[in-house]
């Protein structure tokens, strides 16, 4: 009997309930939790010159300190992401569900596509917002 092989991706700039949520989830589809997070320039050109908060080492250690997750990659650019899933070969990727309807890059190499659905009112961007406005 082989491993299933599960693939997330994102930034986790700030861990919150949504993304703990998210990767028990990740782990009901399968053996093995493979989270691929964007590098720290990659964060920059796509949420601004103020993120991310936590730094890629930080990241890094945050997420393998979780029990769900085996294993963290690290990408920088949409065809580093592609190779990572690609060489990953997922039964499983596991999006956002605000991918609905979108490309997602890097799913022609999994053998499933699946849409998480988030959770109202986390994100590390809300996060953020809350701690500014206090």
């Amino acid at each position: 009997m082989s491993n299933k092989i599960v693939f997330t991706n994102g930034c986790f700039d700030i861990l919150h309930i949504g993304h703990l949520e998210l990767f028990k989830y990740c782990k009901t589809l399968g053996d093995y939790l493979i989270v691929a997070i964007d590098e720290d320039d990659r964060i920059k050109k796509s949420k601004g010159s103020t993120r991310p908060i936590n730094c890629l080492n930080d990241r890094v250690a945050m997420l393998s300190a979780i029990k769900y997750i085996d294993e963290v990659r690290c990408f920088s650019s949409d065809s580093e992401l592609a190779s990572l899933v690609k060489n990953s070969n997922p039964d499983y990727m596991v999006v956002g569900d605000d991918y609905l309807n979108k490309d997602v890059i890097g799913a022609q190499y999994a053998k499933q596509l699946k849409f998480f659905r988030k959770i109202d009112g986390y994100s590390s961007t809300k996060t953020i917002q809350n701690i500014s406005n206090r």
